[in-house]
């Protein structure tokens, strides 16, 4: 009898490092981390181990048997995000629309990402408020769209070198329903088409979004909701913190609008690869020697030419673990259209504007979802197949949690 104690796995994962690292990390570093980040590496360290038991299972067609260990489910482990990515897909599938789509990337300045890395909750809810009132006011303004357009936003916090890089990611829908100056769809609407290839003005965007987002920051410090540890400190007296936004004001601010998509496949398979995403994944590690590690990255300021870094693994986890959301922190949204609130009538509305009819919605969805990988179950790997039987429980092995 063959007896296999885990499945394939890629050469390296984050999980070895923090293993190996993780404890002299914490006693030094320890201090100022968060409950939350302290929990992911633990749940990324025990993910898929004995830790936190599992079953041993037989396969039906050949008899091979392995040990299957539970996943951590933590929503910053690399290895436990595809089984939620294609059900939440396929939850998206249903509110997509056959109109074109646009992508538009909102980015916090350095000056205020290092505010935000000591603020998150506070400031990564700035930037979505800020992001997605942007695009619903510009999109609402008669000189522009004059329409309520369908918004969905992706939180990402980090750039390719794991460095803090706040930003939301938006896929926008081409279009939408007439409404008036405040957003408010109008009482028999009509559907409001982007111009062919052009979405809304990228420098009216920036300009907006810059201005909307210092007003967040200057009321979060009026009433104290901000906190200036370290170099950060001198920014507490008032008159510093002024001189920032003075000095935030007079730049231009990074939004960025690509391309198109095409209709909903090409939406899904965008969405696939970003809604999900953690801030780096097991393929993009390379090595761990002498405390060092190694990945890949693509350099975007150089022609986006794929590169190498080696960190000491104290930095790698110091660069890994500021990328953790707060607790109960929603990294994924939904605003105008596809706001959860009268969504689904408002969809519908559309759809008979767009003179689509069910069979075609549903044919429609089902193909985008069809592009998408899917998430099999893992194979045999002596036959290949996907059908197995538990046939006994294993308990979670006890471990040293000091």
């Amino acid at each position: 009898m063959n007896t296999a104690t885990k499945s394939e796995r890629p050469a390296l994962e984050v999980a070895e490092v923090i293993r190996e690292h993780g404890q002299a990390f914490l006693d030094k570093h320890g201090g100022w981390l968060s409950s939350t980040q302290k929990q992911a590496l633990r749940d990324l360290a025990r993910c898929r181990t004995a830790a936190l038991g599992g079953h041993l299972e037989r396969c039906l067609d050949c008899g091979h048997q392995r040990i299957a260990y539970n996943s951590c489910r933590n929503r910053h482990c690399p290895k436990c995000q595809a089984l939620a990515r294609a059900r939440w897909l396929q939850r998206q599938a249903e509110f997509l629309l056959p109109v074109a789509y646009y992508h538009v990337v909102f980015t916090l300045p350095q000056q205020v990402a290092e505010l935000a890395g000591a603020n998150p909750r506070r400031l990564y809810e700035a930037l979505f408020q800020a992001a997605s009132a942007t695009l619903r006011e510009v999109a609402a303004n008669p000189k522009r769209l004059g329409a309520q357009i369908g918004v969905l936003m992706v939180l990402h916090t980090w750039g390719q070198n794991l460095h803090h890089h706040p930003h939301v990611h938006c896929v926008c829908s081409g279009g939408g329903l007439s409404c008036n100056a405040r957003g408010e769809v109008d009482t028999s609407p009509r559907w409001r088409s982007c111009r062919p290839g052009f979405f809304l003005p990228v420098r009216v965007l920036s300009r907006l979004f810059r201005g909307k987002y210092l007003a967040h920051l200057r009321q979060a410090f009026d009433q104290g909701q901000l906190t200036f540890p370290g170099k950060l400190a001198p920014l507490a007296a008032p008159e510093c913190f002024q001189h920032l936004l003075t000095t935030l004001a007079r730049h231009d601010w990074v939004v960025y609008a690509k391309a198109p998509f095409g209709g909903p496949a090409q939406v899904l398979k965008y969405l696939a690869r970003y809604s999900h995403r953690v801030a780096i994944s097991n393929s993009r590690l390379l090595s761990l020697a002498e405390g060092r590690v190694t990945f890949r990255y693509k350099d975007y300021a150089d022609a986006q030419r794929q590169k190498t870094m080696t960190l000491p693994a104290e930095e790698f986890l110091r660069r890994f673990v500021q990328h953790v959301l707060p607790r109960g922190f929603v990294k994924v949204r939904h605003y105008g259209l596809l706001a959860n609130r009268h969504r689904q009538d408002k969809l519908e509305l559309c759809r008979r504007l767009l003179l689509v009819v069910t069979v075609l919605l549903l044919t429609t969805a089902a193909s985008a979802t069809a592009d998408v990988s899917p998430v099999h179950p893992q194979r045999c790997p002596q036959c290949g197949g996907q059908r197995f039987v538990v046939l006994e429980l294993l308990h979670r092995a006890k471990v040293d949690t000091s």
